[in-house]
């Protein structure tokens, strides 16, 4: 697999609204996207660190995942996603590996990324992402 860096980390949040003074007043990032995620019923917020970017996610529907996440176990971390080269070449890699898929094949996530998902059954119970 070939990882280059840490793409950003996603937080669940009920309202980016409510988190962004902390963001921004607090840590001193400067909140640079705000968008929805229309087909995943989220609304997200990015700020970058680094190279490394901070993703709020906020919930737009009780059906989302992101809403089922806040539900059960509250606000916070939701995912890592590492950025790699190639998303549709590295899910057939981890396939080979016997690790259980959410996503079977690259789809379109926030900042017009190529994304897919990585069960936390195989990933020692952190959502995992994968981004091109």
């Amino acid at each position: 697999m070939d990882i280059s860096h840490i793409e950003h980390i996603g937080i669940a949040v009920r309202s980016i609204a409510d988190h962004l003074p902390y963001y921004e007043n607090v840590l001193g990032l400067k909140c640079y996207n705000i968008e929805e995620v229309a087909d995943q019923k989220v609304k997200t917020a990015f700020f970058k660190v680094g190279k490394t970017k901070i993703e709020l996610l906020e919930p737009t529907s009780e059906e989302s995942a992101v809403a089922k996440f806040i539900e059960k176990k509250g606000e916070g971390v939701h995912h890592i996603a590492f950025a790699v080269s190639d998303v549709a070449h590295t899910l057939a890699e981890v396939r080979a590996k016997n690790v259980q898929l959410i996503d079977q094949a690259p789809r379109r996530g926030a900042e017009g990324l190529k994304i897919a998902f990585l069960h936390p059954k195989s990933t020692g119970s952190v959502l995992t992402e994968l981004c091109q």
